[in-house]
């Protein structure tokens, strides 16, 4: 199986690693400083639980000069996502795959108009990982997950011999029967922590414990959960519940890459998060009031600022 990883960041670099570790022919497609280390040096994970030292990897920042490819991992961030995907068509045969494992629901949407429906899986990823510095990926706890699946069937021989690969490389993988549910499963806590954390400048503990913040993290997945049972999925009506329960065993300091990122003056990601879920919303008539409300207070920031000094 040839697989390319396109946007080798955090998540393409540290998936990327453990299937080339596991014997997988892996292309990581990178650009600047990263991509000139793993170049010279090849890839590490550092991480307490399972580092990967990598001495030598394929690079590039040609898709181009890859050559047909079975599967695709596309990483990038979100408003990357249409140039990144039109530079794939060369490396596209009948039968190949493409992945997201980037935050929302209507990443798919974008790939499909470019690469057919028949090309796109869907797929979803937890993890806590960074690029720590070119060449090198940093993972933070323990947790490492990739779900996927075909969107109109069970399951295919290329979801199979990826599961395989995966598995060879250590990754806990698994495929789904109903992909568009877990997609919407990991997007109803993401939109709720991305934007009450970032909107509130605070990190997870002092909002679920403020009575009035509760209540607003709760909004933001309670509403996510009726837009997304209004457009079909099949989310349990009490999915925020459960969720809201699932934030209370967090950490105190949790926060969002968002939050981090508007405290670090880069783009933000709300208009596919919680600006997404009000433009599903109104798609299907569903009121999302405090969605809505994050996506205005952080439209201003949703650029970034201006860069002060040259970036890695």
């Amino acid at each position: 199986m040839r697989i390319a990883i396109m946007g080798s960041g955090g998540v393409g670099g540290y998936f990327g690693a453990r299937l080339a570790k596991g014997g997988a022919d892996v292309t990581f497609i990178a650009r600047g400083a990263h991509l000139a280390a793993m170049r010279e040096q090849g890839l590490t994970v550092e991480s307490a639980h399972e580092p990967i030292r990598l001495p030598k990897v394929h690079a590039t920042d040609d898709p181009g000069t890859i050559g047909p490819v079975d599967i695709v991992l596309f990483c990038v961030k979100l408003r990357d996502t249409e140039s990144a995907a039109r530079s794939l068509l060369p490396i596209m045969r009948p039968g190949s795959a493409v992945i997201s494992l980037q935050n929302g629901v209507q990443k798919d949407d974008t790939l499909r108009a470019i690469f057919g429906e028949a090309a796109v899986m869907g797929g979803v990823a937890y993890m806590a990982t960074t690029i720590a510095r070119p060449g090198v990926i940093a993972q933070t706890g323990a947790i490492q997950r990739m779900i996927f699946g075909e969107y109109n069937a069970p399951s295919s021989a290329r979801a199979e011999t990826l599961l395989e690969a995966c598995k060879r490389g250590g990754i806990n993988a698994e495929l789904s029967a109903d992909i568009r549910r877990a997609i919407w499963e990991k997007y109803v806590f993401l939109v709720g922590l991305s934007g009450a954390t970032t909107a509130m400048r605070m990190p997870l503990g002092p909002i679920r414990e403020n009575p009035v913040s509760r209540q607003f993290l709760f909004d933001l997945m309670r509403e996510t959960v009726a837009v997304g049972r209004a457009h079909g999925v099949a989310l349990p009506e009490d999915y925020a519940e459960q969720r809201m329960a699932f934030a209370d065993s967090l950490p105190h300091d949790m926060t969002s890459s968002m939050h981090h990122d508007l405290d670090r003056g880069r783009p933000l990601e709300v208009r596919w998060l919680s600006g997404g879920v009000a433009t599903l919303g109104a798609a299907v008539g569903v009121p999302t009031p405090a969605n809505r409300a994050v996506n205005d207070v952080l439209v201003l920031h949703a650029a970034g600022r201006p860069m002060t000094t040259p970036a890695i």
